[in-house]
């Protein structure tokens, strides 16, 4: 597997289902940063708060201009039932499942061990460049301080 995506590449476009069966495309935001914070599975303890911290912390992220993206390789009907268990109405959560893990894979984030991507944040700015990253352990609640300090 490669590493994670270097900090001045060009943020690869995808085009995924959120959990409302909608289209999002990294390319739709350009003018906007995007968050894009990946967790391996829904339905887990440590990427449930992930989710939480970032839908608490949604206006945070808006003042400043960013669109958060929560990215996982669960199936659409999963991310569906999942994002309405946690009352997620902000944060869009997006289904990397068909064919699997092809976006976490351009992204240098993918587990072959484990069929799901790492814990990872990535950042990008207004034209689409890759400005921030971190991988995180994946038992590892990502802080959400630290991600607001970035942008």
């Amino acid at each position: 597997m490669e590493d994670i995506i270097k900090v001045g590449e060009t943020a690869p476009d995808f085009t995924l289902k959120d959990q409302n069966g909608e289209d999002v495309s990294l390319s739709d935001f350009v003018g906007k940063k995007v968050l894009l914070s990946w967790h391996p599975l829904a339905w887990t303890s440590v990427c449930t708060d992930q989710m939480r911290d970032l839908e608490r912390n949604i206006r945070r992220f808006e003042e400043k201009n960013v669109i958060v993206l929560g990215m996982s390789v669960d199936p659409a009907p999963s991310k569906a039932v999942w994002a309405k268990a946690l009352l997620l109405s902000k944060v869009r959560v997006l289904a990397d499942f068909n064919p699997l893990g092809r976006v976490a894979k351009a992204y240098g984030i993918f587990s072959e061990d484990f069929g799901a991507s790492k814990r990872a944040n990535i950042l990008i700015d207004e034209k689409g460049n890759v400005v921030w990253t971190k991988k995180y352990e994946i038992r590892v609640l990502p802080d959400v301080e630290e991600v607001i300090a970035r942008l």
